[in-house]
């Protein structure tokens, strides 16, 4: 099936399923909203919301253009995560669609618009969106008063989920007691959501009505501690496409950042940082799986290939499969493990991965 592909990654359904269900044990009989934006993390859109359709209640996107995307074959509520352009908001109105709201002119402009249904964000220190935290109650009552305005759902995001534990469960205390004045002061049957995929793994003690399931539903923790759980639902490979040995003092790449130390039998391999693998792993230490065995990387990672060292690899052919993140035989190269070496984060690695890399589901 993948013989003729240059560069694909392959997405476990059965891991995408497991992890949902590991979710599920954790927050009970909350609404699951899963997060399939920036093409479900970098795993496929289409087929992600394929396998997790009968698991989940609701999707969350980032912008417009996803949500058409999504609901030209899902009939599932979607709420678009991100702000709403003005040119974008009769769309939304017409698909049905659920904004997120910040400040009172955005629901005002759809109040002119049309009825529509949103979901209300509270800044409680993430700083991107959302009513200042002591201002929302008010904001959110003039919202509520708006004749086409529906509430659907109170909701605020987690900044240091990952990294500061004490913060967080402070920030979980105010934002509920937010959501309790809100629910004082304009009685509804809307939702509060709050706990993402850190806050599911880790911060599960008390569970609002919907949870925003994201990393986590592709097998990747947020909170290392907690990876243990999950099944990577990727693995990204390339091919060896072609086979040389090299001379002692033989340069490899731009910049001629790595000379052979001795005489080498090195692969150049069919993928490159167009294709997602990222340059900042050049001459880092990074390594590939090829017939189940480290490859290093060797000199600076091109636009559409890179050189890897085969020398202690005697049968390896043109064509063999290279696993840049996975597992082959008893090794694995984890997500983490390229996220460390690039100096960047596990979403980074999966949301890179370029449009022309087949992603293939099994």
């Amino acid at each position: 099936m993948t013989q003729n592909y240059r560069c694909w990654a392959e997405i476990d359904r059965s891991a995408l399923r497991y992890n949902t269900n590991v979710v599920r044990e954790r927050i009970g009989k909350a609404e699951m909203l899963a997060v399939v934006k920036a093409n479900a993390y970098g795993h496929g859109l289409m087929g992600v919301v394929e396998t997790l359709a009968e698991q989940v209640q609701l999707f969350g996107v980032a912008n417009l253009d996803e949500a058409i995307a999504l609901r030209e074959r899902f009939p599932l509520p979607v709420i678009i995560l991100g702000p709403s352009l003005p040119e974008e908001m009769p769309t939304i109105i017409e698909r049905g669609f659920i904004p997120t709201i910040s400040i009172f002119e955005e629901a005002q402009a759809f109040d002119r618009i049309g009825k529509t249904a949103i979901n209300f964000k509270v800044d409680t220190g993430m700083g991107r969106m959302g009513a200042v935290e002591s201002e929302a109650v008010e904001i959110f009552k003039r919202v509520a008063a708006l004749p086409k305005i529906d509430i659907h759902s109170v909701s605020t995001h987690m900044p240091v989920s990952d990294v500061d534990a004490d913060y967080t469960r402070d920030e979980l205390v105010r934002f509920r007691k937010v959501v309790e004045q809100m629910r004082a002061a304009v009685p509804g049957a809307y939702k509060a959501h709050v706990l993402q995929s850190a806050g599911a793994l880790g911060f599960n003690q008390t569970v609002d009505e919907i949870v925003r399931a994201g990393i986590v539903l592709y097998g990747i923790s947020p909170l290392p501690e907690f990876q243990k759980l999950l099944k990577p639902a990727m693995s990204w490979k390339t091919r060896v496409g072609l086979i040389r040995d090299v001379p002692k003092g033989a340069s490899i790449s731009y910049g001629r950042t790595f000379i052979t130390p001795k005489p080498m039998r090195v692969a150049t391999l069919t993928a490159g940082y167009t294709d997602g693998y990222p340059r900042h792993l050049s001459n880092v230490g990074a390594e590939m799986l090829v017939r189940g065995k480290r490859c290093p990387l060797l000199g600076r990672v091109t636009m559409d290939l890179m050189v890897i060292d085969v020398s202690h690899l005697p049968d390896v052919g043109v064509s063999d499969e290279v696993v840049l993140m996975g597992r082959q035989g008893e090794e694995e190269i984890p997500c983490l493990e390229l996220s460390d070496k690039a100096g960047t984060i596990t979403w980074d690695i999966t949301t890179r991965i370029g449009q022309r890399v087949k992603r293939v589901f099994i």
